[in-house]
């Protein structure tokens, strides 16, 4: 992606708690992050995030029959939480937070900042991009 989307994921940062945002494309590769957060570490996470929400997306029957659609994943560990939403098609936002982050703060900023990013947020089908003769 051409466009630098760091500064706009900083935004998700204002809410008391937050901690780390990340944009990841469906195939695990990093989109953006937030500016404090290294490089190393934002890639293994847009790959194990494109994990869950495989794994997450794949639960919608143990909820009821029928296609469901996948919404958000909301993972707790002792020490925060690791929250994980659509963000257009072929994209996912990620924020992690320490346990005190207001849920309801933090999952309302994440949805008005894919609603500010809109279309930008889109990754387009990979085309084959081989040799022409």
């Amino acid at each position: 992606m051409n466009n630098d989307l760091s500064w706009m994921l900083d935004s998700a940062l204002e809410i008391p708690g937050a901690l780390h945002a990340v944009l990841v494309s469906a195939d695990g590769l990093l989109m953006a992050r937030t500016k404090d957060f290294d490089k190393d570490g934002a890639d293994t996470v847009a790959a194990a995030m494109s994990g869950v929400q495989s794994l997450s997306r794949s639960l919608g029957f143990f909820i009821e029959s029928g296609h469901l659609q996948w919404r958000q994943t909301l993972v707790e560990f002792d020490g925060g939480w690791v929250f994980l939403i659509s963000a257009g098609e072929g994209a996912y936002l990620g924020v992690s937070a320490s346990p005190d982050v207001d849920m309801q703060d933090i999952t309302f900023r994440m949805q008005q900042l894919v609603g500010q990013l809109g279309k930008a947020l889109t990754t387009p089908p990979r085309e084959n991009l081989g040799v022409r003769s």
